[in-house]
Parts: C-alpha cells; structure tokens; sequence
C-alpha cells in the first residue's frame, strides 16, 4: 500500500488506462472489464483490475492536473510497477477542423505549468509520448477504423483563464487541443524509463463554443477507451 493508493503488490496490472474522472474508471471497469475488482477507494479516487480480452489491466481515477497526475503516476510505477501509463481523457479544441467527440493522440504535451521550469533549472524540457504506444495506438484505431488526429497539446494549469482569447496564440502555433495531465504523465513517465501515451476525446471547442455534459464526459467517450485497451 502506498500513500495514495489501497492496494497490494500484484493488484495492478503493468498496463493501466488513467482517466481524470474516477467514476470514468468505474464506467470503465464496468463496460469493458471481465471480473473487475476494485484496488483503490482511498480519497475516493476510484480503481479497478480485471480483464479484457484475456490480458490482465488496470484503470483509475487520477483527479485533475499535473499535480494530482504525477502523485499517481509516481506510486503507480514505483510501489507498484506499472510499465504503460496511458491517459484517457478529455480536451477541449483549439482548432476549427478538431470537432466535438473527436481522437487526439498526444505527441508531445506543452504546458503553461512551471514544475518543469523548476526541475531543470529554468531550462524548456519538452514531454514527450512513448513511440512504441504511439504507433500500437495509431495501428489500434486504423484496425478499429477510427479516425485520429495526432500532435502537440496543451497542459494548462489554468482551467478558467482570466484571457479568453489566449488559445489563439497556441492555436496559431500548431497545437490541437488543450488538457491538464499529458505533460506531467510524460515527464514522470521518462524520469522512472516506462511509457506513457495520452489519447483524448474532444468534449468542448474554444473555436465553436460547443461543449459535451459532464455524464456524456463520463461514460461515452467509448473509442479512446477501445484504442487504450489495445494497448495492453
């Protein structure tokens, strides 16, 4: 047992599907888990072990931001030796031709965050996906004939910012969509040597306006979860 997570040595499995909502992975475990049984209730940060399709994998809930994400990742991987950290969340667009519902693989993960700034001393570290999930993610969702777009996305620390139209400027640079974990899942991620992917579904738009519920959010973002569990 670790500080933050309830569980036993052999509890988790090395692959783990991470989505920021716990009951995201209660959804999860539930639709697409043979025998799920759940790990971790502890501040109520849900997670579960089952099957899919006879391999053994995890999900759990990791809070919002790079804070709460790297606490996770960091006792995932160190207590209990979990090798593919994969991210399952949502994002919203920075670019006209990403639309709502849309799957994002993030490539690289910038970020308006200053943990990294710290960590090496004023110097830009650019985070970064594993290639090997990269590529199984990009063959996954060809198979499943899944349309993806994949590239730079933002890690922001800010949720509501106080400039509405700051997006532009990350917009105009490439970047597609813009989240709150990626860059801190790919930093710890190659500080401890295991892989990390983050495949999103677009749930709002700043160009459009349009936005997806919270329950929608929750439980029908189905086809990143399809490509995550192939990678397992």
């Amino acid at each position: 047992m670790s500080v933050h997570i309830g569980a036993s040595k052999g509890d988790i499995a090395e692959t783990i599907l991470l989505p920021g909502d716990p009951l995201r992975a209660k959804w999860i475990a539930e639709t697409f888990f043979e025998n799920p049984i759940c790990f971790n209730e502890i501040r109520g940060m849900l997670g579960y072990t089952g099957t899919y399709q006879g391999k053994k994998v995890s999900t759990m809930g990791t809070g919002m931001g790079i804070p709460s994400m790297s606490i996770y990742a960091n006792e995932l991987i160190k207590e209990f030796g979990v090798k593919n950290l994969i991210r399952v969340g949502s994002a919203g667009s920075y670019q006209k031709d990403i639309k709502i519902r849309d799957v994002v693989l993030a490539m690289a993960a910038s970020s308006t965050s200053g943990v990294n700034e710290l960590r090496f001393g004023g110097a830009d570290y650019a985070p970064t996906a594993d290639f090997g999930l990269f590529m199984k993610a990009v063959e996954a969702a060809k198979a499943m004939q899944i349309p993806i777009k994949a590239g730079n996305v933002l890690s922001s620390d800010e949720f509501y910012e106080d400039n509405i139209e700051s997006y532009k400027k990350w917009s105009k640079f490439g970047v597609l969509c813009v989240e709150m974990e990626a860059a801190g899942l790919y930093t710890v991620a190659a500080k401890h040597n295991v892989n990390a992917l983050a495949i999103l579904t677009i749930s709002d738009s700043l160009v459009t306006g349009e936005r997806t519920t919270s329950k929608e959010r929750e439980t029908t973002f189905k086809n990143m979860i399809k490509i995550g569990l192939e990678l397992a």
